[in-house]
């Protein structure tokens, strides 16, 4: 440490100020200065005003659920889509059965499903988790999956009181198995969020 003389003739010790470059180089080496970082991460986020949050995250997910509901209408309903699919079906094989029409209108339709609810599933985790600094929370995936299974038997059940669809609870069983589809890839992303890379050494 350099040393300097003050007004008494007494040294004084001056302690130089650490680099940006230093500073993270001390997060790098010492995770338990980590916890304090994204303290700081959080108390920004905090500061963000509730209703710029509000739109920022859960404004995809109502504009999803909207969507999904008129999805579930009878405009969409098998009758209505299978005219369309089979036209497009036919140009590429116009020799197709009527038996190879109805699978592929129905493969299409559960396929259509199964991938709206993956998107919804993501959108709720991403409206949960909002600015926390962390990549994965459990309570966070936990959530977004009980949404997204309650929205499924409410949405079939919207689907009883249509004029020519009809509900089943094992569709609602697909539909909630895209939005874990959807989870278990963020996990998988995230995975160093979930088994850091100390415990994965140590192991």
């Amino acid at each position: 440490m350099p040393a300097g003389e003050g007004a008494f003739g007494i040294k004084e010790l001056t302690v130089p100020r650490p680099s940006i470059f230093e500073l993270l180089v001390s997060l790098r080496t010492n995770p338990s200065l980590l916890p304090l970082h994204e303290m700081s991460e959080s108390v920004e986020a905090a500061r963000v005003p509730v209703r710029v949050r509000i739109v920022k995250y859960w404004l995809p997910v109502a504009a999803m659920l909207a969507l999904m509901y008129y999805f579930s209408t009878d405009v969409f309903s098998a009758e209505n889509t299978r005219s369309v699919i089979d036209k497009i079906f036919l140009r590429f094989f116009p020799h197709a059965t009527r038996h190879n029409l109805t699978t592929l209108n129905y493969f299409v339709r559960k396929s259509a499903h199964f991938t709206e609810y993956a998107i919804l599933g993501a959108f709720l985790f991403r409206a949960f988790r909002a600015d926390d600094p962390a990549g994965w929370r459990l309570r966070w995936a936990i959530y977004s999956l009980l949404t997204a299974a309650t929205w499924a038997l409410l949405d079939e059940f919207h689907q009883t009181l249509t004029r020519t669809r009809g509900g089943s609870v094992w569709d609602s069983l697909l539909d909630s198995s895209g939005a874990l589809f959807a989870l278990v890839v963020i996990a998988i992303i995230r995975r160093k969020d979930i088994w850091p890379k100390t415990r994965l050494e140590e192991s």
